[in-house]
């Protein structure tokens, strides 16, 4: 017979299309609707069925971006449907392409309850299984305008991602508002066609199975009456039984599909709206569940629940239902799914505290699974807090958009800095979005890399990224695919089942050592700048508050404030969400962002200064506060003193800064041509270099504006030595001016007295266009490696291009520290607010670049624009501890008050290896004192840990401040004791009060 496959495929394909999925609703009658269109933000639902509406008819515009309009369907079930399936479809304008980007719904009934979400791929309501004939029908729509940022062409600017520019013009027009019959065996054979025909599109062509499928359709197609679907469905289904119910082959690989809607809780719409995102995915999978007993749906983030609880609790009251009886399943252990290269240490540590403990105290829930699909690379910090908060699995998919290298493993286990290793799943369907295709389960079977070793991996399904989560027509195609011939076997499961299969499977998985560093997305280390700065002193603000105001407690009965602590923790963390701190949302997140940040500064200012108030006393003696974990200036570390600095004075003349141990060179053109280290007597800038040159190069990347740099801007850069002004400022700095294109720039240049430190302070007047600002300093050291710090330690990336690798790595992320070092010499960087560097060597020259501020125009338009301040610090001679160090002091600034006493610390550490990461009261309010510790240098310390108050007892806990299994006691002897710590430990401890 000759190949007649392509005419078969095409004839499959249109009479699914256009005879099949219509015929799914052989009847409907038109439904009556009416609106409402809330002024504003949303209102509460009470409010929306209380309005005054007026009739709407299909067709007519609805829908000002990010409007709320409230739309009434009413009807009555006609008697001749008495026993059938009648269902309300309500398409409210839907792109069906753009599920999650474009308008949504959540239905309730006349009463306020809430029924379930409406969305481009799902539109449909339940009214009656079977109708009784005759009933009324009246439901209520909550539908959000939400804008389709993402536009087309896609990543072309908008205004739309900001409510003061993006107009009124409806974007929508109602389409069908109907009740109608749902007619369930015309629907299953939609899905048993196209099960079959996307299997078939996939298995080889030269397979007998493939052919089988082909004739079987063929047969079922012939069967079938173009003109009475509904009258032959039956029978042309009985023609595919056979090749549906022939079984996988034995060698089939596993797949164990986890319902599940990533819901970004922030991206290319505000926190608000999310608020209702995450409503309308809880109330469609919970209405799910009562149908279909098979589906289980997994759900990070506990802020979304928390949000859920707080503004929808019908909903959540389901959820705690489903989550009772093991179908709704928490997964992720943190308060987000969070960016983790840019928070700090200790706010990564809280994401688990908080996450975590919400899963437990609200559901009885210890998650195991930490859950972080689409965040953009992965810390080598995480696998050590992974194991600290209890958690033992680790899940991600974002690397598959590496550019360069394909990572080699799907399966296995992630080792830290530490040596803590976690075992880690990698799906290889590479999407966290699956609808449960063909061609997705293929790939994923396809692409499994561990194959021979493993044969099981992990599918999430559910639309995403906007939400949505999981359709009944998601879980016919499961149900068909179970165990299929030609397709991978798919079992709907909890994550932690497949976890718990997987590790038994696969116990000596290959290990992969250090970040998982995502060659993508670069550009997210510098986008929105204002955020940044805000998450980094929110860090650091938080840091003393919970310092002074323990220390307060326990010295002066100071009330520690408890509530407003978590609350602004819950704040900070959840704008550490993977589209908030990196830079990648609309305007709004980033203004919204900004204005939450001024507010946790000045409430966490208030803390700090009433603590330090009570601690301080009456009196006017110049006290300085040093939060920092290191002496400075005769104050102690984590205490108060008057500050004194013996040092000799510092010299500014005809260009040159000099404090006796740096002499600093500055040109006419305002750039440091020289930099000795008078003790060492060696020169710091490499010969002919000029260093704290600022760098202009074009930034356009190929795609994903806000997101990515691409390698290709360095091929182009402009040297800003253009100069306004160089003066001297007295008694110790040299101020520079200068101006480019549209923007000015400000710095000053100083010397401390008695330090072996340079301070830059720069400030920018930014109003560029696709541009990429850097600082630049070439040093005179030789080394094919650069030291980074990351949360708890620091990591070595390589300052060369020798392979693939590492020529990926040409932006990373640092925190408050880069260092570069030969033997017997290194030199420190250290900043206040910046995360994107680069570090390249030539020969003997080091050069070392800040990346300040990028100008893309997607998803907001005029990112960064307008003044922006950076400090930085550069420290020759530095050790690693001493970069440690310089770090925590430009971040942790001495605080002035005006007092009576000094402040002894509440704990004090004599190794300086050994770094005090925070100070608290316990969170069970016991009175118990919190400490954090880590080991900072990669090496073995031992330290002895001094209290400052009657101490009765110290042990060694979880994150969550709970007791291990068998916790550590460390014996008390004079009022401490003794800590041994391995490379780049994390320890946290409770500290008894006698």
């Amino acid at each position: 017979m000759h190949d007649d496959r392509i005419l078969v495929e095409g004839r499959v394909n249109r009479v699914l299309a256009e005879r099949l999925w219509p015929a799914v609703y052989p009847e409907s009658v038109p439904a009556e609707v009416a609106v409402w269109h809330a002024p504003g933000e949303p209102v509460p639902v009470a409010d929306g069925l209380a309005a005054c509406y007026a009739p709407i008819r299909p067709g007519e515009p609805w829908g000002p971006p990010w409007g709320t309009s409230w739309f009434r369907v009413r009807g009555q079930v006609p008697e001749r449907w008495a026993g059938r399936a009648v269902e309300a479809v309500v398409d409210l304008g839907f792109d069906r392409g753009m599920p999650g980007f474009q308008a949504e719904g959540l239905v309730y009934r006349a009463d306020g309850t809430p029924v379930k979400g409406l969305s481009p791929r799902n539109a449909w309501v339940p009214v009656g299984d079977p109708a009784t004939g005759g009933e009324p029908v009246e439901l209520y729509v909550e539908a959000a305008a939400n804008p389709t940022i993402l536009g087309n062409p896609p990543f072309a600017p908008t205004p739309l991602g900001d409510p003061a520019t993006a107009g009124d013009a409806p974007l929508y027009r109602l389409g069908r508002v109907e009740l109608a019959v749902f007619d369930a065996e015309v629907w299953g054979l939609a899905h048993d066609v196209e099960v079959l025909a996307q299997l078939m599109r996939e298995v080889d062509l030269i397979s007998p199975r493939r052919w089988e499928i082909l004739r079987a359709l063929e047969r079922a197609l012939d069967a079938l009456d173009l003109q009475d679907v509904p009258g032959t469905a039956a029978a042309a289904r009985k023609h595919l039984a056979g090749v549906l119910a022939s079984p996988a082959h034995a060698s089939a690989h596993r797949i164990w599909a986890v319902g599940h809607a990533h819901i970004d809780s922030a991206w290319l719409w505000p926190l608000r709206e999310t608020v209702r995102k995450v409503a309308r995915t809880a109330a469609n999978v919970t209405a799910l569940m009562d149908d279909h007993p098979e589906f289980v749906f997994a759900m990070s983030q506990a802020q979304q629940l928390a949000w859920l609880a707080e503004h929808h609790p019908a909903v959540f009251a389901r959820v705690r239902e489903k989550v009772a009886a093991g179908r709704f399943v928490p997964v992720g252990g943190m308060w987000v799914e969070s960016d983790t290269n840019m928070p700090g240490g200790e706010a990564l540590a809280r994401q688990f505290v908080h996450g975590k403990r919400f899963f437990v105290e609200q559901f009885g829930v210890e998650t195991e699974e930490v859950w972080l699909p689409d965040s953009f690379g992965y810390t080598a910090a995480l696998p050590q807090l992974v194991a600290l908060s209890g958690s033992r699995w680790f899940l991600t998919q974002k690397i598959s958009w590496s550019q360069t290298n394909r990572f080699p493993h799907h399966t296995f286990w992630w080792e830290g800095i530490d040596g803590t290793r976690v075992f880690t799943h990698f799906p290889p369907v590479d999407t966290y979005n699956a609808e449960l295709s063909g061609r997705e389960l293929a790939h994923a079977s396809g692409s499994f890399t561990d194959k021979g070793n493993a044969n099981s991996s992990l599918v999430p399904f559910g639309w995403g990224d906007g939400g949505g989560g999981p359709t009944r027509d998601m879980l016919a195609r499961a149900a068909r695919l179970a165990d299929l011939e030609g397709s991978p076997r798919v079992t709907i499961g909890a994550p932690a089942e497949f976890f718990r299969h997987a590790e038994a499977e696969y116990p000596n998985a290959p290990v992969w050592v250090g970040e998982l560093y995502l060659e993508f997305h670069r550009g997210t280390y510098t986008s929105q700048a204002r955020t940044k700065r805000g998450n980094r002193r929110s860090e650091h603000l938080l840091r003393e508050a919970e310092l002074w105001a323990a220390t307060a407690a326990v010295r002066t009965g100071f009330c520690y404030p408890y509530d407003r602590l978590d609350r602004i923790w819950k704040t900070v963390l959840l704008h550490q969400f993977h589209d908030i701190l990196p830079g990648s949302s609309i305007a709004w997140v980033h203004r919204e962002a900004e204005r939450a940040y001024a507010a946790v500064a000045t409430e966490l200012a208030e803390i700090i200064a009433g603590a330090q108030r009570a601690l301080a006393g009456g009196g006017t003696e110049r006290i300085v506060f040093n939060a920092a974990p290191y002496a400075r200036d005769g104050v102690p570390a984590l205490g108060a003193a008057v500050s004194i600095v013996d040092a000799a004075p510092v010299r500014v003349r005809d260009g040159v800064l000099d404090n006796g141990l740096l002499r600093v060179t500055v040109d006419a053109a305002g750039l440091i041509t020289s930099i000795v280290d008078v003790e060492a007597d060696r020169e710091v800038v490499a010969p002919g270099g000029r260093a704290n040159l600022l760098q202009l190069h074009p930034d356009f990347p190929n795609a994903w504006d806000a997101w990515d740099v691409d390698a290709f801007y360095r091929n182009t850069v402009t040297d800003l030595t253009a100069v306004d002004e160089v003066v001297a400022e007295e008694p110790d700095a040299i101020r520079v001016t200068r101006s480019f294109s549209r923007s000015t720039v400000s710095q000053v240049l100083r010397l401390p007295a008695g330090a072996k430190r340079l301070e830059i302070d720069t400030e920018v007047d930014w109003h560029e266009t696709e541009k990429f600002l850097k600082l630049a300093f070439p040093l005179d050291v030789r080394t094919d490696r650069a030291a980074a710090e990351i949360q708890f330690g620091h990591v070595y990336r390589p300052t060369h291009a020798n392979t693939s690798w590492d020529a990926a790595k040409f932006e990373v992320c640092a925190h408050r520290w880069v260092h570069v070092a030969e033997p017997g010499y290194g030199v420190a960087l250290a900043n206040d607010a910046t995360y994107g560097h680069d570090v390249t060597n030539s020969r003997l020259t080091t050069t070392v670049r800040v990346s300040l501020l990028r100008a893309p125009r997607f998803p907001d338009p005029d990112t960064d624009h307008g003044v922006h301040r950076f400090r930085h610090a550069l420290v020759p001679g530095a050790s690693v501890l001493d970069a440690v160090r310089e770090g925590y002091r430009i971040n942790l600034p001495g605080r002035e008050f005006r007092g009576g006493r000094p402040v002894e610390p509440l704990v004090s550490v004599d190794n300086p290896a050994v770094v005090v990461e925070s100070v608290k009261l316990a969170d069970d309010r016991s009175g118990d004192v919190v400490l954090r510790l880590y080991e900072a240098a990669g090496g073995r310390a031992r330290a002895r840990v001094t209290a400052g108050f009657p101490l009765a007892g110290a042990t060694s806990t979880d994150l969550l401040e709970r007791p291990w299994p068998t916790p550590a006691e460390y014996p008390v002897t004079d009022g401490g004791f003794s800590v041994s710590l391995t490379p780049f430990q994390v320890l946290t401890l409770r500290l008894a009060r006698r």
